[in-house]
Protein backbone atom coordinates (compact mmCIF):
# COMPACT_ATOMS: atom_id res chain seq x y z
CA UNK A 1 0.00 0.00 0.00
CA UNK A 2 0.79 3.42 -0.47
CA UNK A 3 2.17 4.86 2.77
CA UNK A 4 2.50 8.27 4.02
CA UNK A 5 5.96 9.71 4.53
CA UNK A 6 4.62 11.61 7.33
CA UNK A 7 4.93 10.39 10.68
CA UNK A 8 3.84 11.75 13.75
CA UNK A 9 6.64 13.44 16.35
CA UNK A 10 6.75 11.40 19.56
CA UNK A 11 4.63 13.87 22.15
CA UNK A 12 6.98 16.47 24.34
CA UNK A 13 7.33 16.30 28.38
CA UNK A 14 3.70 17.97 28.90
CA UNK A 15 1.76 15.87 26.22
CA UNK A 16 2.01 12.30 27.23
CA UNK A 17 0.58 10.09 24.01
CA UNK A 18 -2.85 9.11 23.71
CA UNK A 19 -4.08 5.57 24.78
CA UNK A 20 -6.13 5.24 21.49
CA UNK A 21 -4.15 2.37 19.69
CA UNK A 22 -2.53 3.83 16.13
CA UNK A 23 -4.61 3.44 13.09
CA UNK A 24 -4.76 -0.10 10.89
CA UNK A 25 -2.31 0.55 7.98
CA UNK A 26 -5.08 -0.25 5.72
CA UNK A 27 -8.05 1.95 5.74
CA UNK A 28 -10.55 -1.23 5.38
CA UNK A 29 -10.39 -4.71 6.22
CA UNK A 30 -11.99 -5.84 3.39
CA UNK A 31 -10.85 -4.40 0.27
CA UNK A 32 -12.54 -3.37 -3.00
CA UNK A 33 -12.67 -6.12 -6.09
CA UNK A 34 -9.96 -5.30 -8.54
CA UNK A 35 -10.55 -7.79 -11.39
CA UNK A 36 -8.82 -8.06 -14.67
CA UNK A 37 -9.87 -10.46 -17.36
CA UNK A 38 -9.17 -14.63 -16.54
CA UNK A 39 -7.98 -13.74 -13.17
CA UNK A 40 -9.93 -11.72 -11.31
CA UNK A 41 -7.47 -9.20 -9.13
CA UNK A 42 -7.67 -7.26 -5.91
CA UNK A 43 -5.66 -4.94 -4.93
CA UNK A 44 -6.00 -3.10 -1.60
CA UNK A 45 -6.91 0.93 -1.75
CA UNK A 46 -4.43 3.37 -1.46
CA UNK A 47 -4.03 7.27 -2.22
CA UNK A 48 -2.49 8.60 -5.41
CA UNK A 49 1.73 8.60 -4.18
CA UNK A 50 3.97 11.21 -4.51
CA UNK A 51 6.87 9.54 -6.93
CA UNK A 52 8.82 7.78 -4.93
CA UNK A 53 6.44 5.78 -3.03
CA UNK A 54 5.12 2.39 -3.15
CA UNK A 55 3.04 0.48 -4.67
CA UNK A 56 -0.32 -0.97 -3.86
CA UNK A 57 -0.42 -4.42 -2.88
CA UNK A 58 -2.78 -6.63 -4.22
CA UNK A 59 -4.38 -10.12 -4.34
CA UNK A 60 -5.67 -12.96 -7.34
CA UNK A 61 -8.95 -14.80 -6.31
CA UNK A 62 -7.28 -18.77 -7.43
CA UNK A 63 -3.51 -17.69 -6.57
CA UNK A 64 -3.02 -14.75 -4.42
CA UNK A 65 -0.88 -12.21 -5.33
CA UNK A 66 0.34 -9.49 -3.84
CA UNK A 67 1.69 -6.11 -6.22
CA UNK A 68 4.35 -4.64 -4.37
CA UNK A 69 5.96 -8.34 -3.60
CA UNK A 70 5.58 -8.46 -7.60
CA UNK A 71 6.76 -4.92 -7.99
CA UNK A 72 9.93 -5.98 -6.11
CA UNK A 73 10.46 -8.86 -8.46
CA UNK A 74 10.80 -6.97 -11.71
CA UNK A 75 12.55 -4.27 -12.34
CA UNK A 76 9.76 -1.94 -13.67
CA UNK A 77 6.10 -1.81 -14.20
CA UNK A 78 3.63 0.58 -16.22
CA UNK A 79 0.29 1.32 -15.24
CA UNK A 80 -2.09 3.36 -17.65
CA UNK A 81 -5.01 4.74 -16.73
CA UNK A 82 -7.82 5.35 -19.28
CA UNK A 83 -11.71 6.71 -19.08
CA UNK A 84 -13.46 4.04 -20.91
CA UNK A 85 -12.36 0.75 -22.41
CA UNK A 86 -13.22 1.18 -26.84
CA UNK A 87 -13.28 4.79 -27.06
CA UNK A 88 -11.68 6.51 -29.84
CA UNK A 89 -8.66 8.23 -27.89
CA UNK A 90 -7.93 5.05 -25.91
CA UNK A 91 -8.29 2.54 -28.61
CA UNK A 92 -6.63 4.49 -31.37
CA UNK A 93 -4.08 7.09 -29.51
CA UNK A 94 -3.48 5.82 -25.82
CA UNK A 95 -2.76 2.60 -25.67
CA UNK A 96 -1.82 1.44 -28.63
CA UNK A 97 0.91 4.15 -28.55
CA UNK A 98 2.12 1.67 -25.77
CA UNK A 99 1.75 -1.05 -27.50
CA UNK A 100 3.88 0.10 -30.76
CA UNK A 101 6.52 1.77 -28.24
CA UNK A 102 10.09 0.23 -29.28
CA UNK A 103 10.75 1.05 -25.46
CA UNK A 104 7.62 -1.01 -23.95
CA UNK A 105 9.80 -4.93 -24.05
CA UNK A 106 11.75 -2.56 -21.65
CA UNK A 107 9.05 -3.04 -18.81
CA UNK A 108 8.46 -6.61 -17.43
CA UNK A 109 4.37 -5.63 -16.48
CA UNK A 110 2.23 -2.93 -18.37
CA UNK A 111 -1.59 -3.26 -17.13
CA UNK A 112 -3.78 -0.78 -18.66
CA UNK A 113 -6.87 0.40 -15.93
CA UNK A 114 -10.32 1.41 -16.20
CA UNK A 115 -13.79 2.05 -14.62
CA UNK A 116 -15.36 -0.72 -16.68
CA UNK A 117 -16.60 -4.24 -16.33
CA UNK A 118 -14.20 -7.27 -16.50
CA UNK A 119 -16.13 -8.63 -19.56
CA UNK A 120 -15.63 -5.21 -21.64
CA UNK A 121 -12.06 -5.55 -20.61
CA UNK A 122 -11.76 -8.98 -21.50
CA UNK A 123 -13.41 -7.87 -25.12
CA UNK A 124 -10.79 -4.75 -25.70
CA UNK A 125 -8.14 -6.27 -24.56
CA UNK A 126 -8.78 -9.24 -27.36
CA UNK A 127 -9.32 -6.29 -30.19
CA UNK A 128 -6.38 -4.32 -29.09
CA UNK A 129 -3.85 -7.58 -28.63
CA UNK A 130 -6.41 -10.15 -30.73
CA UNK A 131 -2.76 -12.38 -30.80
CA UNK A 132 -1.93 -11.96 -27.20
CA UNK A 133 1.37 -11.66 -27.47
CA UNK A 134 2.14 -8.34 -26.27
CA UNK A 135 1.81 -9.24 -22.48
CA UNK A 136 -0.47 -6.27 -21.56
CA UNK A 137 -2.95 -7.02 -18.70
CA UNK A 138 -6.20 -5.07 -18.84
CA UNK A 139 -7.61 -4.54 -15.24
CA UNK A 140 -11.20 -4.14 -14.76
CA UNK A 141 -12.24 -1.66 -11.64
CA UNK A 142 -15.58 -1.96 -12.16
CA UNK A 143 -16.56 0.38 -8.93
CA UNK A 144 -14.34 2.61 -9.17
CA UNK A 145 -13.09 1.97 -5.49
CA UNK A 146 -9.34 1.16 -6.69
CA UNK A 147 -9.12 4.15 -8.75
CA UNK A 148 -10.76 6.52 -5.72
CA UNK A 149 -8.46 5.87 -3.76
CA UNK A 150 -5.68 6.92 -5.50
CA UNK A 151 -7.41 10.31 -6.34
CA UNK A 152 -7.39 9.36 -9.87
CA UNK A 153 -11.61 10.17 -10.74
CA UNK A 154 -13.34 12.10 -12.47
CA UNK A 155 -17.36 13.09 -12.72
CA UNK A 156 -17.99 11.39 -16.37
CA UNK A 157 -21.89 11.38 -15.89
CA UNK A 158 -22.39 13.63 -18.90
CA UNK A 159 -20.92 10.89 -21.47
CA UNK A 160 -20.12 7.84 -19.27
CA UNK A 161 -22.79 7.76 -17.23
CA UNK A 162 -20.60 8.01 -13.94
CA UNK A 163 -17.36 8.51 -12.23
CA UNK A 164 -14.22 7.13 -14.50
CA UNK A 165 -10.60 7.06 -14.30
CA UNK A 166 -8.88 10.01 -15.64
CA UNK A 167 -6.27 9.19 -17.94
CA UNK A 168 -2.96 8.67 -16.71
CA UNK A 169 0.54 6.81 -16.63
CA UNK A 170 2.44 5.63 -13.64
CA UNK A 171 5.93 4.30 -14.46
CA UNK A 172 7.37 2.10 -11.17
CA UNK A 173 10.81 1.13 -11.05
CA UNK A 174 11.65 -1.68 -8.51
CA UNK A 175 8.83 -1.21 -6.10
CA UNK A 176 8.51 2.86 -6.11
CA UNK A 177 6.81 4.93 -8.13
CA UNK A 178 9.15 6.87 -10.02
CA UNK A 179 6.50 9.22 -12.10
CA UNK A 180 2.61 9.78 -12.71
CA UNK A 181 1.40 11.85 -15.65
CA UNK A 182 -2.05 12.81 -15.36
CA UNK A 183 -4.06 14.43 -18.07
CA UNK A 184 -4.99 18.28 -16.52
CA UNK A 185 -8.47 17.72 -18.41
CA UNK A 186 -8.83 14.50 -17.30
CA UNK A 187 -9.19 13.30 -20.47
CA UNK A 188 -7.21 14.47 -23.04
CA UNK A 189 -4.02 12.94 -24.75
CA UNK A 190 -1.02 15.35 -23.69
CA UNK A 191 0.81 14.78 -21.38
CA UNK A 192 0.13 10.90 -20.67
CA UNK A 193 0.92 9.52 -24.75
CA UNK A 194 3.84 6.81 -24.64
CA UNK A 195 6.03 9.88 -26.24
CA UNK A 196 5.77 12.02 -23.67
CA UNK A 197 6.03 9.12 -20.84
CA UNK A 198 8.91 7.31 -23.01
CA UNK A 199 10.29 9.41 -24.96
CA UNK A 200 10.06 9.72 -28.77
Amino acid sequence: MFRSALRRSPPGPHHPPAARPPPHPYPHHHHPRFAVPHHPRGVHPARRPPPGHGRPDGDDAGQRVNLAEEAQKVNNMLLIGVPAAFSPACSATHVPGYINHPRAHEFEMIGVVSVNDVFVMKAWGETLDPAGTQGIRFFADPTGKFTKMLDLTFDGSAIFGGERSKRYAMVVEQGKVKSIAVEPDNTGTDVSLAEKVLGA
